[in-house]
């Protein structure tokens, strides 16, 4: 059965020919599952109703306004004077050079500032949707890893269970041997049966407690489902790239290069592109801020009832950036030196997940080995052993110590085997996770 976990980062969905709303759709899948949890459900659910995805498209939209804004110029400062009144009884009339004056001015940023700035927010904006696209894949690894924790500890609880009514059952023989006149059964055995009990009960409570505790840490992401419960086999899963497994130089290089289109990588370049637009907006530091002035003065009539011109003066104005050994020139250094930091942190980032790639394939290869030794050998040999050592004990021909060894190491053994599946799986989540591109931040192969 094939299974494809999709990363939907919609508003609307289309069931059955019908428009749901996002909360509709939250709560649709929640009803599906409160009683069969699977994988595909809870990552649905944890990035559909992941806050920080709302977050990331609200500084979004506030980027992309902001480089709207950064296009337009200051606004011009309007003044109203009345200037030259005479003291002695501010008669506006009294004296000739008494005016009332309105001046408008007007500044015009240095350079390509205005543009310079507008592109800056316009980069960053870019960055979001990648960083959701990595959002929304580290969301999956993280959801996986709870649900198959919760997985793992129900199927060990099931494993456990299913073994629990054979020692029950070897526990009443052996009481009903130990009570006969002929059997052979001594009270050492008798003890051994009843603290083998005690254990499985333990072990039991332990894995319960496992069980809970990751549910609960499931719920900060999907939600409170009551009472889920979690298909009782895997889904199969492969990585999202075929090469995988392939030990081949080639192959690898391949593999580093797919690492190179990862979504953070991507939205650190961003991050870059904004910083070299800094450098570029500290440079236009050297050039002058100009700025335009215009007024003009209303003069009344003189005392003779005469009229008098009005007055109306322009100019521009400029700074002079002369002295930029310790103002520009630094700006222009601090704003290079913090876009080479950037760059510095990529490498580290490469470096990172180029390691947790090397890392995690390595991890696949043995334990693809693993479980192949598990299921084509031990396993089998195991229960061959189980089963021999109780047939020759229920034929009075072996120990009963010997028989319930056998049998608990063979429930060890499906365990383990059960702990290695789900370890293998959680490895290719992280692989997958790695290799994402922005192709594959849709949708990831899980059949």
């Amino acid at each position: 059965m094939k299974i494809q976990l999709l990363f939907p980062i919609v508003l609307l969905v289309g069931v059955n020919s019908q428009a749901y709303t996002l909360e509709e759709f939250i709560n649709t899948q929640r009803m599906h599952t409160q009683n069969n949890l699977t994988l595909e459900s809870a990552v649905v659910l944890a990035i559909t109703s992941d806050p920080w995805l709302n977050a990331s498209r609200y500084r979004e939209d506030a980027l992309t306004s902001e480089s709207i804004s950064a296009l337009s110029l200051p606004d011009p400062k309007v003044s109203l004077m009345a200037a030259n009144l005479p003291t002695d009884g501010f008669d506006i009339n009294q004296e000739p050079m008494t005016q009332l004056s309105i001046g408008v001015s007007q500044k015009f940023p240095r350079g390509q500032t205005l543009e310079l700035g507008s592109r800056k927010k316009i980069e960053l904006a870019k960055q979001e949707p990648l960083l959701r696209q990595d959002r929304a894949a580290r969301v999956r690894v993280i959801v996986t890893r709870l649900w198959l924790e919760v997985f793992k500890a129900q199927e060990s609880i099931r494993l456990i269970e299913q073994d629990l009514a054979l020692f029950e059952q070897l526990l009443d023989a052996t009481k009903a041997s130990y009570s006969s006149v002929v059997g052979r059964a001594r009270q050492q055995d008798l003890v051994r049966a009843q603290l083998e009990l005690t254990r499985i009960d333990d072990r039991l409570t332990v894995l319960q407690q496992e069980k809970d505790a990751n549910l609960q840490r499931l719920t900060e992401w999907v939600g409170f489902l009551p009472n889920p419960i979690l298909p009782n086999n895997l889904p199969e899963v492969s990585t999202l790239n075929p090469i995988i497994g392939n030990e081949a130089n080639m192959a690898l290089e391949v593999l580093y290069e797919k690492i190179h289109q990862h979504p953070s990588l991507k939205a650190v370049d961003q991050r870059i592109n904004s910083m070299e637009i800094e450098v570029e907006l500290a440079r236009q530091k050297y050039k002058p801020e100009w700025g335009l002035n215009a007024q003009y003065g209303n003069r009344a009539e003189d005392s003779f009832g005469r009229e008098r011109a009005d007055m109306f003066s322009v100019g521009i104005s400029f700074d002079l950036p002369i002295f930029t050994d310790n103002l520009q020139d630094k700006e222009v250094s601090a704003a290079v030196s913090r876009a080479e930091a950037i760059r510095t942190e990529r490498q580290l980032l490469v470096r990172k997940l180029i390691a947790e790639l090397d890392t995690a394939i390595s991890q696949l290869n043995r334990l693809n080995e693993r479980q192949k030794l598990y299921v084509q050998e031990l396993l089998p040999q195991m229960a061959e052993q189980a089963e021999a050592s109780l047939t020759a004990y229920n034929n009075d021909d072996g120990d009963f110590a010997e028989a319930v060894r056998a049998r608990i190491a063979e429930l060890n053994a499906k365990i383990e085997a059960l702990e290695i599946s789900v370890e293998r799986f959680y490895v290719i989540t992280q692989i997958n996770y790695l290799l994402v591109g922005k192709a594959d931040t849709n949708a990831q192969s899980v059949k």
